[in-house]
């Protein structure tokens, strides 16, 4: 083979791997080869190969075919359409690079090919249905049925397909789609050889896949710690990202050897995002998140932002009483088999309100905010408690003081307000009845 052949040839491979068409080509071209073979069939067969009441009668098989082609050609523009739209927006909010990984996700294609493969089989099999050559006209059972089943895989695929675009449109699944490709280029270019390898650790359990930590199966760790009479310890926190070969889990006492360590990987859940049931933080984090782009540029909301404090606020006046465990999980006979990292009470207040402090202090409605909540916090939490609260509330008036050259303006932002703006001291009146039960709630912390 000539060198200006083999650059040919790569170059067609290329293009091949990175078009968009050339799955759904060949489920259309594969569809219109299954209608012929099934025609084929029922012809040779010389009766019907299907019972009648799956495929009615000629007319209704006709009206039936006729529909799929109708609706699949209304659904093909009508994803087509939603496929363009998503991809500008992708291109726009994340990166124009972003677009290649999008075309080639092979889910996708697949779907649009079987919907191109539906599209042109009923069209097909709509001139194998004769209606006028008898008096019950002639139906090729098969060809029908297949059509119908594809109709049914469509709608399927259908709905399969929205969740995997809605999975692959958020940004861990648009980082988690180039990162599986960037992870299938490591190994296709640089791939392991026999001495490359490190021999596997019976102290450490580690990760098969990438993923950040979803959920923890606590019981089933410490029962399999108890078998093979060892203690562990895990090394990421709920919501940690772990890389593929990294060590999750190490032996701190005893021997791994008797661990089965595949089976304790599979203990710690691995997942493309954080998500709500075993990891409260997240929550904090999603709700800091809503706020911080409320007082930041272009947004500038900072109404927003004083709702989202309302339920951080609201979130720490429930944790403040409660006993948070710490990560020492024992056996039945008080023996530690597992320790994980736990976020306590000073890392929680710490998530709620470290970011918000120093990007919401320049905010009126925000730094009253958040002066109302730790003043609030203040009071119910115990006093084993208050000292992160207090080291907040001192910061928080630092940094109002260099957010604003003015002292009235200092003086107004650190007044506590509920409403950011609206039901602080300066704004409103109150009877001196009122004045005289607040000053028993400030007194008394009810």
């Amino acid at each position: 083979m000539t060198r200006s052949t083999e650059g040919t040839s790569q170059q067609l491979h290329l293009a091949l791997r990175d078009a968009l068409w050339l799955v759904p080509l060949v489920c259309l071209l594969g569809g219109a080869a299954l209608c012929v073979a099934a025609a084929g069939i029922d012809r040779a067969a010389g009766g019907p190969l299907v019972p009648h009441w799956a495929t009615g009668s000629a007319t209704s098989a006709q009206t039936v075919l006729s529909t799929i082609v109708t609706s699949m050609v209304t659904l093909i523009t009508l994803v087509l359409t939603v496929v363009t739209v998503a991809v500008q927006l992708a291109m726009g909010q994340f990166s124009p690079r972003i677009v290649g990984a999008l075309l080639r996700d092979r889910p996708s294609q697949l779907t649009h090919g079987l919907f191109a493969a539906t599209t042109v089989y009923a069209l097909l099999a709509i001139s194998q249905v004769d209606d006028v050559s008898s008096s019950d006209g002639y139906v090729p059972g098969l060809t029908v049925l297949l059509g119908e089943l594809l109709m049914v895989a469509s709608v399927v695929a259908l709905v399969l397909y929205v969740h995997h675009a809605g999975q692959t449109l958020r940004v861990a699944g648009l980082i988690d789609l180039v990162g599986d490709h960037l992870h299938e280029q490591l190994r296709r270019v640089y791939p392991i050889d026999g001495s490359g390898g490190a021999d596997r650790d019976p102290q450490e359990v580690t990760a098969s896949e990438p993923g950040v930590v979803v959920m923890i199966d606590v019981p089933g760790i410490v029962a399999a710690a108890q078998a093979a009479d060892c203690s562990l310890r895990l090394l990421p926190a709920m919501g940690d990202f772990v890389c593929a070969g990294a060590p999750m889990l190490v032996v701190t006492t005893g021997s791994g050897e008797r661990l089965d360590h595949r089976r304790l990987a599979r203990l710690v859940a691995l997942s493309n995002e954080r998500s709500y049931p075993d990891d409260p933080a997240y929550g904090f984090r999603q709700l800091v998140d809503i706020a911080e782009r409320g007082v930041s540029s272009p947004f500038n909301d900072p109404t927003t932002s004083v709702q989202a404090i309302d339920r951080l606020h609201d979130a720490l006046r429930q944790l403040a009483t409660r006993p948070i465990p710490g990560g020492e999980h024992t056996d039945e006979h008080g023996v530690v088999r597992l320790t994980t990292p736990a976020l306590d009470w000073t890392g929680y207040v710490r998530l709620a309100f470290d970011e918000l402090r120093l990007a919401g202090a320049g905010s009126p409605q925000v730094a009253r905010r958040l002066r109302a909540a730790l003043e609030d916090l203040s009071l119910v939490a115990p006093a084993s408690r208050r000292g992160e609260i207090d080291r907040q509330l001192e910061l928080l008036t630092a940094g109002v003081g260099r957010a604003f050259d003015d002292q009235s303006d200092v003086e107004s932002a650190s007044i506590p307000d509920a409403q950011g703006i609206g039901s602080g001291a300066d704004v409103v009146r109150e009877s001196e009845v009122g004045q005289s039960a607040h000053h028993v709630r400030v007194r008394t912390g009810r």
